[in-house]
């Protein structure tokens, strides 16, 4: 395997993850994330579907269930992941190979549809796995986690215990992507759901379990939501937790100088 744009350590430690990782968790964040996929994909149909970064297939999983469409491929940098993906006997799953983090086993123009779904925030060179993308697919979407915040530099300890090197905004996210000769056709905002939350508190966290904390955690999510529904584009991207597009691409990137 070609590994020389990929940092050992980077292998290593996603090799590590899922070997630990939290079944339950994992399940639950992926139903959410997938279901974005859905929304964002509304209206559109696809033939091949494929998976880029797709950890251990628990959004594929979900995908295939909801028959989302006929043929699913996956690539993954670690070993664990790919063992993950191959276990779950996930249906009209075509093809699961382990790749370098930025060359794709596909020919030119062959996926209908490319998932990158919580990756580039990972991604030590992002644009050179954009390209990548661009080369294989036609349609592309992609959600990130909105990171960003006001001195988001004072947690830098905080993002990297989950390996989050790049951070983005709605807009960073856009800039970026537009610069690379994607075109967005839908943009889809979306917060933690108050399931996800009591989840991660009570579970992860070890948190004390009480009638007053869930009933906090609901109306907390209430009133965000209704902030944003009547803030509009702007509140509701300002107030999301992940920001999910659906691209399809040009041949021309950004003149650079």
């Amino acid at each position: 395997m070609q590994t020389s744009n990929l940092s050992g350590n980077v292998k290593t430690a996603y090799d590590e993850f899922y070997t630990k990782h939290s079944e339950d968790w994992r399940m639950l964040g992926a139903k959410y994330k997938a279901q974005h996929i859905v929304n964002v994909c509304s209206g559109q149909s696809f033939k091949t579907v494929l998976e880029v970064g797709a950890g251990d297939g628990s959004i594929l999983k979900y995908l295939s269930d909801w028959n989302f469409a006929p043929e699913y491929h996956a690539v993954e940098i670690s070993d664990s992941g790919v063992a993950h993906i191959r276990s779950r006997q996930i249906k009209n799953l075509a093809s699961v190979q382990e790749f370098d983090g930025y060359t794709l086993p596909f020919a030119d123009n062959s996926i209908d549809l490319i998932i990158l779904s919580h990756v580039l925030e990972h991604v030590e060179h992002e644009r050179m796995l954009l390209r990548e993308l661009k080369r294989v697919g036609k349609r592309f979407a992609i959600e990130v986690p909105i990171d960003y915040k006001p001195n988001v530099d004072k947690r830098i300890k905080h993002f990297l215990a989950y390996g989050h090197i790049n951070v983005y905004t709605p807009t960073a996210l856009r800039y970026l992507l537009q610069t690379e000769g994607f075109v967005i056709e839908k943009g889809l905002p979306s917060m933690i759901e108050p399931e996800v939350t009591r989840f991660n508190t009570f579970n992860n966290q070890k948190k004390s379990k009480s009638f007053a904390a869930s009933l906090k955690i609901a109306a907390e999510y209430l009133a965000k939501n209704t902030l944003a529904k009547l803030g509009g584009t702007k509140w509701q991207e300002k107030l999301a937790n992940a920001y999910t597009v659906l691209c399809t691409k040009t041949n021309k990137q950004a003149d650079i100088f």
